[in-house]
């Protein structure tokens, strides 16, 4: 009896240790290296009603499209992850973009400038008031990461 229970002990303590090992945010260190830095930002918006998976996956598809018509190459990615694609990511594609919190800022503030351009920013009557966080907020997504693809990862939580 004693051996039965000192091998599940020995199989416990190795199971907590794999369990361990892996990164509480299933897309560390797959799509982004491990978070160096992180923020909350308390929204001044709530997410619409009718926000939900395919709305933000049009959001994201649509920035897509039109980064893709720029008459250069865009200088980063963003997608959805999550099972509710509530996890908006954002990664350079190349070497020294993207890798300090300031930039990271930089970007986050010409996309804010964007998005009060927005028909849904003048509808709501908020384009001088709200940021790009307010609108990841009002389409539903929880947390936001920008990484440069190396060393560098910035998430924030959005409340």
């Amino acid at each position: 009896m004693r051996g039965i229970c000192l091998a599940i002990a020995l199989l416990a303590t190795l199971l907590a240790g794999d369990l361990a090992a892996q990164p509480a945010d299933r897309h560390e260190e797959y799509y982004y290296p491990k978070v160096s830095s992180r923020e909350t930002y308390v929204s001044r918006a709530r997410a619409l009603d009718d926000s939900d998976r395919a709305r933000r996956l049009g959001f994201v598809s649509g920035l897509t499209q039109q980064l893709s018509e720029l008459p250069y190459a865009p200088s980063y990615a963003i997608f959805a992850k999550g099972g509710e694609a509530d996890r908006l990511i954002v990664v350079a594609y190349g070497e020294g973009q993207l890798n300090t919190i300031y930039r990271a800022r930089a970007l986050f503030a010409s996309l804010t400038a964007l998005a009060r351009l927005t028909p849904l920013f003048q509808e709501l009557q908020v384009e001088e008031i709200f940021t790009f966080f307010d609108l990841c907020k009002l389409l539903g997504f929880r947390t936001l990461t920008i990484s440069d693809g190396a060393a560098f990862a910035h998430q924030v939580t959005l409340r």
